[in-house]
């Protein structure tokens, strides 16, 4: 069955390379592949996020017109982010579409569940408001468990913190992929534990976590005032420490600030290195969009590069910018005209520009709730409820990227706006009170 897919995907990508630009080809099709086809569903994966979102902005009819053709019926198409050896086409006669003297990232075999492959020390702009803490987690993936144990790194939203750890990630499973390596947001940790509590299973639990070679905890902030979650990871904590392995840890503030985090837990987590992430400068976002536009295959100028820069303050912002930038650029270069267009934003009726401020502000007043909370970690029905339609609206009306509807939400992650976003979609297909609730939002919008 491999073999037939292999097969058939090759078919399509020869008649895409003649439709596409050499650019668009070699960057976001050279590392797909078609993993799956059950029930009419062909199932494509690519390497990144910003792949899937371009493919399916620019590609999906010519792609879905390629897999009709060779199945010879009507096929959907669904996209999954993930990669693993042996992806795409003729590889060996991929030719690098940028010289650079930079050192290129080392291929990472297989795929780390939740971890972007792309995210590795090699692919991350440096300057002096991230360099202490990119040569510590440089450090600690090199000897884990040996240099600073925990590595905590802290910062603001969408600095690059979840890029460093993983980046650590990566390259510890580079080194040894039989490393049981875990990476989880805390939100998701304390999913687990109350789940396990739930359903008196704790042991597993237990035996998962304890288990790890590397253990990796995003946004721990979130754990503070949840005083069963903090037993568990206080615990966790010792038991990890003990046995040699490495733990990476981040937050927006320092373990000190953190209000309602134990004495203890406070203590556990400054006892190895600490080390903070500053919003990035000028020349540093200028750098992070050469960078990554590099990456994906698109052209720019310094001072189309520097025009983002100006607009967009923190990473995330800079990758979904760039990204809407690029779904309208029919060339593989982007324009300072085309980059002009998508600075200006959506509009509503009266012609008043619409940002995703607005949207949060008219769902939260629909909803008689706070942004905080729209934001925040609670998962009540209804917050959960909101906050899914918040992220639909941002998708389908504003046309943000899953980073940055991540971004504006209290830095989920990508996936977490994906489910959201396919749930709703779903209950909008059935015209029912989501519907409804989601023409209230917008009439807020109008006025």
């Amino acid at each position: 069955m491999a073999e037939e897919l292999l097969s058939i995907w090759n078919n399509v990508l020869t008649n895409i390379e003649k439709e596409v630009s050499r650019a668009n080809f070699l960057t976001l099709f050279k590392q797909t592949a078609l993993v799956s086809f059950e029930e009419n569903i062909a199932t494509i994966a690519a390497p990144s996020t910003m792949v899937v979102d371009l493919l399916q902005r620019r590609f999906l009819p010519i792609i879905k017109q390629g897999l009709e053709k060779e199945m010879q019926k009507e096929v959907d198409v669904l996209f999954i982010t993930k990669t693993f050896p042996g992806m795409g086409k003729k590889k060996e006669q991929d030719i690098p579409l940028f010289s650079t003297t930079e050192k290129q990232a080392s291929p990472v075999v297989g795929h780390l569940p939740r971890v972007r492959p792309d995210f590795t020390f090699e692919s991350l702009a440096v300057s002096d408001s991230n360099r202490l803490a990119y040569e510590s987690a440089r450090n600690v993936a090199k000897n884990p468990g040996k240099s600073y144990n925990p590595l905590f790194i802290y910062g603001p939203v969408g600095v690059g913190k979840t890029h460093l750890m993983q980046a650590v990630a990566n390259e510890v499973y580079s080194q040894n992929p039989d490393n049981k390596i875990i990476y989880i947001t805390s939100e998701e940790f304390t999913n687990e534990v109350v789940e396990a509590i739930r359903n008196n299973d704790t042991a597993k639990m237990k035996r998962r976590f304890r288990s790890a070679n590397l253990l990796i905890i995003d946004d721990v902030q979130f754990i503070a005032g949840k005083d069963r979650v903090q037993e568990e990871l206080f615990h966790t904590f010792n038991s990890l420490i003990d046995a040699g392995a490495q733990i990476v840890l981040s937050s927006d503030r320092p373990p000190s600030e953190i209000k309602k985090l134990e004495a203890r837990l406070s203590s556990r987590f400054a006892g190895g290195l600490t080390v903070d992430v500053e919003s990035p400068d000028f020349e540093l976002r200028t750098a992070i969009i050469l960078k990554k536009a590099e990456k994906i295959g698109f052209a720019i100028s310094i001072e189309t590069a520097k025009l983002l820069a100006e607009k967009e303050q923190d990473i995330r912002s800079l990758e979904g910018m760039l990204l809407r930038v690029a779904t309208i650029s029919p060339t593989g270069e982007i324009t300072e005209e085309q980059a002009r267009k998508t600075m200006h934003g959506e509009t509503n009726e009266q012609g008043h520009m619409v940002h995703a401020d607005d949207v949060i502000e008219a769902a939260c007043s629909f909803y008689h709730i706070k942004p905080t909370q729209l934001k925040g970690p609670k998962r009540d029905a209804a917050l959960v409820r909101a906050r899914q339609i918040v992220m639909y609206i941002l998708k389908h009306d504003l046309e943000l990227t899953l980073v940055e509807i991540g971004n504006q939400l209290g830095g989920r992650d990508h996936t977490t706006i994906m489910h959201g976003v396919d749930k709703i979609a779903l209950l909008v297909d059935k015209k029912g009170v989501v519907s409804e609730e989601i023409v209230g939002i917008k009439n807020k919008l109008r006025g």
